[in-house]
């Protein structure tokens, strides 16, 4: 495979990453370790997608697609900061913009005649299909790995926090009551 060829399929596959993440994260209502772990992967993800797009022009030429990427490079920073200084308000402002942007992007990249994608899925559908069913497998493992996780997490909490059946009263220290 051609170094274009891969750059623009791993810049494909971290698009549909995140496009497929941003609901989860949008929509989930607890903001707990799992938010954040996968926070992290769909800002890593977002970050290439805006960084490799800029190796990726026609006939030598930025669109307006790239000031679109150079414009969600600063949306998705400045909600990382907002993260971190828990100015949550514009941290959801700034990601729910940039999932938004990266959807709009992704509907003119799809729609556009004469792009890669529409003649991908005219020409050869199944690794279409195949590489939306890889990105789509991805997220579910990483989705239901954090989830399992938690759930070890907190089983592991209750116990420790659980009385034990030696505690009863009889048995109580001298002078606790």
């Amino acid at each position: 495979m051609e170094p274009w060829n891969v750059l623009l399929a791993s810049h494909v596959i971290a698009a549909l990453f995140v496009l497929a993440i941003g609901p989860f994260q949008i929509l989930r209502r607890r903001r707990d370790r799992i938010h954040r772990t996968m926070g992290h992967l769909w800002v890593a993800a977002m970050y290439y997608v805006c960084f490799s797009s800029f190796w990726i022009v026609s006939d030598g030429h930025f669109s307006w697609l790239h000031g679109l990427s150079a414009f969600t490079i600063v949306t998705v920073t400045l909600g990382l900061i907002s993260a971190v200084r828990r100015n949550i308000p514009a941290h959801r402002g700034n990601m729910i913009g940039s999932y938004i942007g990266i959807a709009v992007a992704f509907g003119f990249a799809v729609a556009a005649p004469g792009r890669v994608i529409p003649r991908l899925l005219v020409e050869d559908l199944p690794t279409a299909l195949y590489v939306a069913a890889l990105v789509a497998l991805s997220v579910a493992v990483v989705f239901i790995s954090l989830r399992r996780g938690e759930g070890r997490r907190l089983c592991t909490l209750r116990t420790v926090d659980q009385p034990t059946a030696a505690a009863s009263p009889a048995e109580a220290p001298a002078g606790s009551k």
